[in-house]
């Protein structure tokens, strides 16, 4: 009888090689699974299904982890204000693990033998995948054909082709995951440390043009509103705003990041809803919260996003950060104004009842009302004093 192996299966070139190299050469029995966290359509998932059991798998399974994947993760990244290097919202490193979770749940589930994912010897997706099912599925055996058969992707074209496989070999050219918080983009012009990906390489076209205003209105640091148009879940915002930013090419960048292995890398990626959520929800906080509040959680978001990005999303550490996240949130309450244009975006302001601005306290570099002239004055002594003595200290012991 053949073994039971797991694949988690997202129908492109890696996965697609897979099934059929697990499955006619080593003689698994495959079940495929795919998670969706935000990538897909209906209509995609189900011709990713029928694509799986053309290839010859014996189950498939879609798991819709949209609304999960944002409750247990984005909503810290969007209240940490998470961005790796300054530059790149994590859109992959947080759906791959949402993945690896639920793909262990389908391993415990059919008691499989083994587990296989699609990742390459060269990225950050194999510690990530690998670590996950360690530590919830220890002992099962994890397989990975891309990475064990160092294979290039025109040998996994050459190698379907020989099966029969029918699918569109021009677009794995370009190695594409797209997700709720974002769409990474691979290709060639990203091998090298010089290269900018071309037009009809992004996803997303640029079809807008001049500019409009969106109002984004957050509730506790969630995005709940688009334009007065109120949602259920937060999950559902952000589809509606990238509907609306996508088109103007907002959020196209290339990140360059230190991979966990230890060598740098180069990913395109796009995602306008992401960066106007963070940029917005940032001007946001910077109105409503104290200076320390915002310190710490620069601090404290800076740590969570890198510890997160190199799959350590089950450090209970993590836990720890999230609920000092959710507790700085009780005032982030308001209305962020937004001018959307083709490839950029400018925040223009905000309204809160939260907001500190508050003229009842005065105007930044014109008048005050909470104190007087010869209040500063008298800080200014006291808050310098111990800086004072200890240079006039210094001077005298040198002075010896």
């Amino acid at each position: 009888m053949a073994k039971k192996i797991v694949l988690g299966f997202s129908g492109g070139l890696d996965t697609s090689y897979c099934v059929k190299y697990l499955g006619e050469d080593k003689g698994y029995e495959v079940h495929s699974i795919i998670v969706n966290t935000g990538g897909f359509s209906e209509e995609e998932l189900k011709q990713i299904e029928a694509h799986a059991y053309k290839l010859g798998v014996k189950s498939h399974t879609t798991v819709n982890a949209v609304k999960s994947y944002y409750d247990s993760i984005i909503k810290y990244l969007i209240y940490g204000n998470v961005l790796k290097n300054n530059t790149y919202p994590l859109s992959v490193s947080a759906e791959r693990l949402s993945q690896a979770l639920h793909i262990a749940e389908h391993v415990k589930k059919l008691d499989a033998y083994a587990v296989a994912h699609g990742s390459t010897g060269a990225g950050n997706d194999q510690v990530r995948f690998d670590m996950i099912f360690h530590i919830m599925i220890p002992g099962v055996e994890i397989i990975t054909p891309i990475r064990d058969l160092k294979l290039s992707r025109e040998e996994e074209i050459a190698y379907l082709k020989s099966k029969g496989v029918e699918m569109n070999f021009a677009k794995a050219v370009y190695s594409i995951n797209k997700g709720l918080w974002g769409t990474s983009v691979g290709g060639k012009e990203t091998l090298s440390s010089k290269g900018m990906l071309p037009e009809e390489a992004w996803p997303t076209q640029v079809t807008k043009t001049g500019s409009e205003e969106v109002k984004l209105s957050f509730v506790k640091g969630e995005l709940k509103a688009v334009n007065g148009k109120k949602f259920d879940h937060p999950a559902d915002a952000i589809q509606y705003l990238q509907a609306i930013a996508g088109p103007y090419g907002i959020g196209r960048d290339i990140h360059v990041g230190d991979t966990i292995i230890g060598i740098k890398g180069r990913v395109g990626f796009e995602a306008a809803a992401p960066m106007v959520i963070l940029k917005s929800h940032h001007a946001l906080e910077k109105h409503v919260l104290t200076k320390w509040q915002l310190g710490w959680k620069d601090q404290l978001a800076q740590f969570y996003g890198n510890w997160l990005h190199e799959g350590q999303i089950l450090d209970p550490v993590m836990r720890d950060i999230e609920a000092f996240l959710e507790n700085s949130q009780q005032q982030v309450n308001g209305d962020v104004f937004v001018q959307l244009m083709p490839y950029r975006f400018q925040i223009i302001g905000i309204e809160s009842d939260y907001d500190l601005m508050s003229s009842k306290f005065g105007k930044y570099g014109e008048m005050n009302t909470g104190w007087s002239g010869e209040d500063v004055r008298g800080f200014s002594k006291i808050f310098g004093n111990q800086t004072m003595i200890y240079h006039q200290v210094k001077e005298s012991a040198n002075g010896k």
